[in-house]
């Protein structure tokens, strides 16, 4: 009867655990201690929105070496590869051929000389014999008016009478002849011109031909490596003259980029409002730097905005010249390039990393009082490193730039002061447009347009 007992004990110990617990609980866990999160005030700085693009070099000038007469290449006259300036001699097409042209141009030049002076001669005799008739007219016409005198008084025969008007006649007609005579000689005489004139222009082709034959560089700049070697028969001409090398200007050089509708239409605006002018009208500077560079070492100014958009790629080309002394810039190479997408004006400058986002806007927390506040934020693009707030902030608050993922809005909050770096990319903080005594242009590549710090120039793409 006392087997029960130990049950009934192990009943009373549970329920003395479960009371137990339940008091437990009833306490709740301690408190968690406040979460600590880094904190900085923002970077509030003068700035320049530099938009980035990417371009490919070209050169201001290229020239493919293409013979003009047909022949057979004698000699060649340059390095491959290397700089060669306007007007060196570059190629010899056999000239002997050119210069026999010559030669029997020059002769049948003499030739239609002679016959012009031979044609003069002729005038000459044909005026002479003119003259002569003139006289045997008058004399002939005296005859027979002193005949027809005589015939009426009964003084002379009828014989006499008609032999002196058959001589007035022969006069007459000896006249005529010489008449035509001369204007036989005149004929001969614009002939033998125009027989000098087309020798003339014989012996300008010929001469032209000659000359065509030394082939000489057209402008300055590097050569690209022979592609005719001495010997072959080049054909010339317009049809299908034979290429022989190509030249490209050096400095200065051009670069080409595209920009889309939006990054115009916020050009055209900002030209419109003053604030920044349009490179159509001014050298707004330009900032350039090469795959291996750091930083944009390469300056030069903006020359050249097309006149309307590309229907294939909804864009719009644009141009910058550059100098280019070192020669480092080659055409066909890309590049980085820098131009100017604002005026000069203070920003605030924050990490991206303190900024968070959510489906509709982005946001950033900052401490007042200890205690987490949100703020919505829109942003712009990066300069120095840190990005452009655009509304939000004014400079002066304590922002979150560590913790932002262990932080709520109105949670108290300890913080540690931190610091926000500027990476400074090399760029000018303000700009003005370059002056026209620094433009470069094909002819004054040892200029070099540069923006220097000044006050900013107001001022459609670029």
């Amino acid at each position: 009867m006392n087997t029960p007992r130990p049950r009934f004990t192990t009943f009373l110990s549970l329920v003395t655990l479960l009371l137990i617990g339940c008091d437990r609980g009833q306490q709740g866990p301690p408190p968690r201690p406040p979460v600590t999160v880094t904190v900085a005030k923002p970077i509030t700085k003068k700035i320049v929105e530099w938009d980035s693009y990417t371009g490919r070099l070209e050169p201001i000038e290229f020239v493919e070496i293409r013979a003009r007469v047909s022949g057979y290449l004698k000699s060649i006259h340059f390095d491959e590869g290397q700089i060669v300036n306007e007007g060196d001699l570059l190629f010899v097409i056999d000239p002997r051929p050119f210069q026999a042209d010559l030669d029997s141009a020059k002769a049948a030049m003499s030739q239609a000389k002679s016959q012009l002076q031979q044609a003069e001669a002729g005038m000459g005799e044909a005026e002479a014999q003119r003259l002569q008739a003139d006289a045997g007219v008058q004399l002939a016409d005296a005859r027979v008016r002193r005949a027809r005198t005589l015939m009426q008084r009964n003084a002379t025969s009828a014989e006499e009478l008609d032999q002196r008007e058959a001589e007035y006649l022969q006069a007459k007609a000896d006249t005529e002849a010489a008449r035509a005579g001369i204007q036989s000689a005149q004929a001969m005489i614009e002939t033998a011109k125009a027989a000098i004139e087309a020798a003339q222009a014989g012996i300008d082709t010929a001469q032209l031909n000659l000359d065509y034959a030394r082939i000489t560089s057209p402008i300055t700049g590097r050569i690209s490596r022979e592609y005719v070697n001495e010997g072959n028969l080049i054909s010339g001409g317009t049809a299908s003259p034979t290429l022989l090398t190509t030249i490209t200007s050096v400095d200065p050089i051009y670069c080409t980029f595209d920009a889309n509708e939006q990054e115009v239409l916020k050009y055209i605006r900002l030209a419109a409002s003053g604030e920044r002018q349009s490179s159509r009208v001014a050298k707004n500077p330009v900032f350039l730097g090469l795959v291996d560079e750091t930083g944009f070492p390469h300056t030069g100014h903006m020359d050249f905005v097309d006149n309307r958009f590309d229907v294939d790629t909804a864009s719009m080309r644009a141009r910058c010249i550059l100098s280019n002394e070192d020669q480092v810039l080659l055409p066909g190479m890309f590049a980085r390039v820098r131009i100017p997408g604002s005026s000069a004006y203070e920003a605030v400058l924050i990490p991206d990393s303190s900024i968070g986002t959510d489906q509709a806007s982005q946001f950033v927390y900052v401490v007042n009082d200890s205690v987490i506040e949100r703020r919505a934020v829109k942003v712009g693009p990066i300069v120095d490193g840190l990005r452009v707030v655009r509304s939000g902030l004014v400079g002066d608050e304590t922002l979150v730039t560590e913790g932002l993922l262990q932080a709520r809005p109105e949670m108290e909050v300890k913080t540690i002061e931190g610091t926000i770096e500027v990476v400074e990319d090399g760029l000018p903080d303000d700009y003005e447009s370059v002056p026209r005594n620094e433009w470069l242009t094909p002819d004054t590549g040892s200029k070099s347009g540069t923006a220097v710090a000044h006050p900013p120039a107001t001022g459609d793409f670029s």
